[in-house]
């Protein structure tokens, strides 16, 4: 398989160049978030116009990692069903977010999102969290910590795998024989 290998943080001149259906190996900080640190970082904006943590231009992974194992960061980090994070993904976008990885298909709002922040949507294999945890090199817990495997991290990975889900066209690795 061919990939194409990104360095993060991914630019949006990088984002626009990317097509639904294209494999990548993403190099670089990612931060992982879910469920309830979204809800917590929706409230921190709702006090700023400014994205906290350093998200700004970066990407967030829709993981819960599990514990360290065999000298590596986690044993396991594997994506979350993405639509689940749709109630704040928009936000995100028009605040600064570059683009999000998970798993599964996302709402309208997300894909328009998409186009209109030249945001990307990439998508990790579920069922495969032991190997993508293999491409994790350190991480380091920025905020949410009482949320355990929710918290905000902020990990580095190499050439960590995914595919292009939603680019910036809108274009959806879902549709794409329809």
């Amino acid at each position: 398989m061919n990939y194409k290998d990104i360095t993060l943080p991914l630019s949006k001149v990088d984002a626009r160049s990317l097509r639904a259906g294209e494999a990548c190996r993403l190099t670089g900080p990612l931060f992982t978030l879910r469920d309830a640190g979204h809800q917590r970082l929706l409230e921190e904006l709702g006090k700023s116009t400014v994205l906290p943590y350093g998200l700004s231009g970066q990407l967030i992974f829709y993981a819960g990692p599990t514990p360290e194992k065999a000298g590596r960061p986690f044993g396991a980090i594997g994506p979350t069903t993405a639509s689940r994070m749709d109630f704040a993904t928009p936000t995100l976008l028009s605040r600064g977010l570059t683009g999000t990885i998970g798993k599964g298909v996302r709402s309208e709002e997300v894909r328009q999102a998409c186009i209109d922040y030249s945001s990307v949507y990439f998508v990790a294999t579920g069922g495969a969290a032991a190997l993508l945890a293999q491409h994790v090199e350190s991480c380091e817990t920025l905020a949410y910590d009482d949320l355990g495997t929710e918290a905000l991290r902020k990990i580095t990975v190499r050439d960590f795998p995914v595919f292009v889900g939603i680019d910036t066209l809108g274009q959806c690795i879902y549709s794409l024989d329809e």
